[in-house]
């Protein structure tokens, strides 16, 4: 899948995001070595914390489905500036795809290209779990 297929599907996610409190919607689509695609948006809820983001929630999707090889995601916004992933996203996008590339778009459509380790550097994983 191309570059621009990938960030097609996840700005076609951006309507379905439920973000009547931030008004931030986010779109994402997860690419998997065998071609499979996972696509997520954002879901708020009232109770902050609860939120989940687009990156999540195709990450999860993917992994209840028995996948756990990502190659590359696209992350779609409409702001200005490119939508990069959050903290957490980054940590979840650590536990299972350290090298995975992370296309980050903005509100044009022009993207930049991360690999996850370069969005956190020095990240945790489960080798500092080991004894």
């Amino acid at each position: 899948m191309t570059d621009q297929e990938l960030c097609q599907k996840a700005t076609d996610m951006l309507e379905r995001a439920y973000c009547p409190y931030s008004h931030f919607a986010v779109g994402a689509a997860l690419l998997c070595s065998d071609g499979t695609v996972f696509t997520g948006c954002n879901v708020e809820n009232a109770s902050y914390g609860v939120t989940i983001c687009a990156e999540r929630t195709a990450m999860t999707k993917a992994v209840s489905e028995g996948h756990r090889d990502f190659v590359r995601i696209a992350i779609a916004g409409r702001s200005e500036d490119y939508c990069v992933p959050c903290g957490i996203c980054r940590q979840m996008m650590m536990e299972f795809a350290p090298d995975m590339e992370v296309l980050c778009l903005n509100g044009k459509g022009d993207y930049k290209r991360f690999t996850v380790r370069e969005l956190l550097p020095c990240g945790f994983d489960g080798t500092w779990l080991e004894k």
